[in-house]
């Protein structure tokens, strides 16, 4: 007698809605099963090229799509802005090899309208607890802004009135910008909006592989805003210019006669990620004398506490992205908990928040509660 699998039940109406678009059985099975290890989370349809995605996407409504970049029949790249037009609002995360090709790919992606893309590793690597980690806070933060999107939430949940702090007394020297999982849209969005009458020096840390960081930081420069590249170790830091941690490198600033320097670090990776924040932000709170206003940006964990505690304790001030428009709200979350924060806000309105507060404006720094 043959024994049949009893049926797999029906996604719940809350379940988060997901489908694994890879050429690669066993990548697709290797994610499947990552996937809906987390509670919530349901794989309601596996593609092996774009052509199959867009046939699932018609039969049934998904929420987050892991689409593979390089595929045969119909590509990623391809397939992109064909999935959108079916729906619109579906949060496509991009999976993009561990390359110099595969990071330009996704940026290519990012600017056809992918929410985000997840670097990839080898077969023999994609059972790494960290890539796991990072692909589940992608793709269940991304199925968050879908509901929250179709839903019209938008309000910011309240942070009480005694944790949020007083703007400086001084104007900041320097803006320090920190982000990780969903960096990189928010951070293209923050940079463009800021425009290029940035009255300091922006230095950032967006937690990348070695591989993907030159490509964001000339996407950076191509965005009307403050001339951006990625940071050169001893290059002095002028205003109006953004410098972007390399990766596999801290990045820290020091103050020398002639004014701030950049130095690039292989210091031991701290919160699991070099380059990281903490680093970044206690170099910039000894070299400014805390004149450093920190803006913290989506991104999954903690890195950024410390160093924004250093921050605040030695006179700076920080500002974080809310958590309806993050998609994770660990970073921003950790620093707005812990009561450092002049204001918590949604990313359309940090740049105009930011500017404020360098121009030394309280009052446009403080016109959104």
């Amino acid at each position: 007698m043959t024994l049949l699998a009893p049926p797999r039940p029906a996604p719940a109406a809350e379940d988060m809605r997901v489908m694994v678009c890879d050429d690669s059985a066993v990548i697709r099975a290797a994610l499947s099963r990552m996937l809906e290890a987390e509670p919530g989370v349901r794989v309601v349809a596996r593609a092996g090229n774009g052509h199959q995605a867009l046939s699932e996407l018609a039969r049934q409504p998904v929420d987050v799509l892991v689409l593979d970049i390089e595929m045969p029949e119909l590509d990623g790249l391809a397939a992109l802005p064909l999935l959108l037009r079916v729906d619109p609002d579906l949060r496509i995360l991009m999976a993009s090899t561990l390359t110099t090709r595969g990071a330009d790919i996704a940026l290519r992606a990012l600017r056809l309208g992918a929410a985000d893309y997840i670097p990839k590793p080898s077969v023999a690597a994609i059972a790494d607890d960290s890539f796991r980690r990072e692909l589940l806070a992608k793709v269940t933060g991304l199925a968050r802004l879908r509901r929250r999107a179709a839903a019209r939430t938008t309000a910011t949940p309240p942070v009480p009135a005694p944790a949020l702090r007083a703007a400086p007394a001084r104007p900041p020297l320097l803006l320090a910008i920190g982000s990780s999982t969903g960096g990189p849209q928010a951070l293209f969005a923050l940079v463009q909006a800021l425009g290029r009458a940035v009255p300091v020096p922006v230095i950032v840390t967006q937690h990348m592989p070695p591989a993907f960081t030159a490509l964001p930081a000339e996407h950076l420069d191509r965005l009307g805003g403050v001339r951006s590249a990625e940071a050169r170790d001893g290059e002095m830091v002028a205003a109006g210019r953004l410098y972007l941690a390399p990766g596999d490198r801290h990045l820290l600033i020091e103050r020398t006669a002639a004014g701030l320097r950049a130095r690039l670090s292989d210091q031991p990776a701290e919160n699991f990620c070099r380059p990281a924040v903490d680093p970044m932000l206690r170099a910039a709170a000894t070299a400014c004398e805390g004149r450093v206003l920190v803006v913290m940006l989506t991104g999954m964990g903690q890195d950024g506490l410390a160093g924004t505690q250093a921050v605040v304790a030695s006179g700076g001030t920080a500002i974080a992205q809310d958590e309806a428009s993050s998609v994770v709200w660990g970073m921003p979350g950790a620093i707005a908990r812990a009561g450092l924060c002049h204001r918590v806000l949604p990313l359309s309105d940090l740049a105009p928040a930011a500017l404020g507060l360098l121009r030394g404006s309280r009052e446009v720094a403080a016109a959104r509660p």
